[in-house]
C-alpha cells in the first residue's frame, strides 16, 4: 500500500513505539501514585512535558495533556467562553473562521446555543482570512479569535503572528488548532503572539489519542473534565503516559530536513496532475502545507477517484478524516469558492517522510488512468 492519507493519520515511528513500551510492561504506574513505580512514570510524565513545551518555546507548566486535538480544541474554546463569561456577563462573543476543522466548527455552534455569539471569517480562494476583517469583527465583548493554523484540507498556512498581533492589540485572546502544521512549521508561542495552541500526536508519527493544549500563563479557563484534578485541575483522569512519552518521542525526532523533502514531492505531484485535462488545485501554491495536495477533478467523483486507488494499492481522501463518510460536499471548499461539481470531484493526497520518489511516480502513472476510466463511464466526464 502506498500510503498518501498521512493528513488523517500516521504511520507510528518505531522509534516511538520503542521508547512507549517499557510504559506499558515495566514502568506502567499511575504518574498520581507516590509508590516507586508512580514516581518513575510522573518523572517521565514531566519529563516529555519539557521536550514538547520546548519545541514551541513555551514554559513545561503551560502545556496541559489532553486525549488529542479534538478535545484540546473543545478545552480551548469553551473553556475560554464560559470563564470569560463567568467573569462578565457581557463577554460572550467568539470569533473564528469558516474553515476550521470540524471539531471547532462543532463547539462554536453549540455555544451559539448557549448564548454566546459567533462570527465566521470569510477566507479568499486560497483560503486566507481578510485580517482587516478579523480587525473590523473585534467588539468590546469578543473573548476569543480562534484561526486554523495549517487547514487539514486545503494546506492553507495562515500568518498567525500578523494575526496574534491584531489580538494583542484589542486585548483578545488567541487560539490556533495547529495540529496539522505541528513540527512541519516554524511555531514559537511567544514570538507569535499565540495564548493557547492546540497540538497532538498522531499527526507526527506519534500514537493516537493524546494531545496537548499550551495555556498561556496567567490565562483563567474552565475545565470541561472534573475529578481527580490532574494536569494543575485543567484536565482531570488518569494520564496516558506511554502515549505522553511517544508523543514527546516523536516531537524529538521530527527532522526539519523532511520538509524541504515532503515539499519538493508535494509540488512534483502538484504540477504533474494539473497537467491533465480538467483539473484544478484547491488552495495556495505558497503557504501551504509540505505534505499537503488537494485537487479537483471535473466531470467525475473523488470518492471514485480514491476507491479505484485503492484497487491499486494506494491509499487517498476526499478530505477530512472526520467527514469521509459524509457525501456532503466540503464547507472548505465551498467557502473558497469550489462549485458544487469541483467539491465533488476533489481528491486530497498527503505525505509523509516515507513517502518516496518511486511511489510518487507510481501514482503519476496510475492516476491518469484512474481519471480516464472513470471520465469513460461518466456522464459528466467530457472535458
Amino acid at each position: 500500500m502506498i500510503y498518501l492519507d498521512n493528513a488523517a493519520t500516521t504511520k507510528v515511528d518505531s522509534k516511538v513505539v520503542k521508547k512507549m513500551l517499557p510504559y506499558f510492561e515495566k514502568e506502567f504506574g499511575n504518574s498520581s501514585s507516590i509508590h516507586e513505580r508512580g514516581l518513575k512514570a510522573k518523572e517521565a510524565l514531566e519529563n516529555s512535558r519539557r521536550i514538547i513545551a520546548n519545541s514551541i518555546n513555551a514554559n513545561p507548566k503551560e502545556i496541559y495533556f489532553t486525549s488529542g486535538g479534538t478535545e484540546s480544541n473543545n478545552l480551548a474554546i469553551k473553556g475560554i467562553a464560559f470563564a470569560s463569561r463567568d467573569a462578565n456577563k457581557e463577554n460572550n462573543h467568539i470569533i473564528t473562521t469558516k474553515i476550521e476543522h470540524k471539531c471547532v466548527m462543532d463547539a462554536c455552534k453549540w455555544l451559539e446555543t448557549q448564548g454566546f455569539r459567533v462570527t465566521y471569517l470569510n477566507v479568499n480562494q486560497e483560503g486566507f482570512i481578510d485580517l482587516k476583517q478579523l480587525e473590523g469583527s473585534i467588539t468590546k465583548n469578543t473573548i476569543l479569535v480562534s484561526v486554523i493554523h495549517g487547514n487539514n484540507e486545503i494546506g492553507t498556512i495562515q500568518d498567525i503572528e500578523a494575526i496574534g498581533k491584531i489580538c494583542k492589540k484589542h486585548g483578545v485572546l488567541f487560539h490556533s488548532d495547529a495540529c496539522q502544521s505541528f513540527t512541519k512549521t516554524e511555531i514559537n508561542v511567544v514570538n507569535q503572539g499565540v495564548d493557547l495552541l492546540t497540538i497532538n500526536a498522531h499527526k507526527i508519527h506519534g500514537p493516537k489519542g493524546i494531545g496537548a493544549l499550551y495555556i498561556k500563563e496567567g490565562i483563567k479557563i474552565t475545565p470541561l473534565n472534573h475529578g481527580g484534578g490532574q494536569e494543575r485541575n485543567i484536565r482531570s483522569g488518569t494520564e496516558n503516559v506511554p502515549g505522553i512519552v511517544g508523543f514527546a518521542e516523536a516531537v524529538k525526532i521530527a527532522d526539519k530536513k523532511n520538509i524541504p523533502k515532503m515539499e519538493k514531492l508535494r509540488d512534483e505531484l502538484i504540477d504533474e496532475l494539473l497537467k491533465i485535462k480538467g483539473t484544478k488545485l484547491n488552495g495556495p501554491r505558497n503557504n501551504r502545507l509540505c505534505n499537503n495536495v488537494n485537487i479537483s477533478f471535473k466531470g467525475i467523483e473523488g470518492e471514485a477517484i480514491g476507491g479505484d486507488l485503492n484497487d491499486n494499492g494506494i491509499a487517498s481522501s476526499t478530505g477530512s478524516a472526520c467527514a469521509e463518510r459524509n457525501l456532503d460536499v466540503s464547507y472548505v471548499l465551498t467557502a473558497i469558492g469550489c462549485s458544487h461539481e469541483e467539491g465533488n470531484g476533489s481528491l486530497r493526497l498527503s505525505l509523509s517522510k516515507y513517502t518516496t520518489e518511486k511511489e510518487i511516480q507510481t501514482i503519476l502513472k496510475v492516476m491518469p488512468k484512474v481519471v480516464q476510466r472513470l471520465r469513460s463511464i461518466s456522464p459528466y466526464g467530457k472535458v
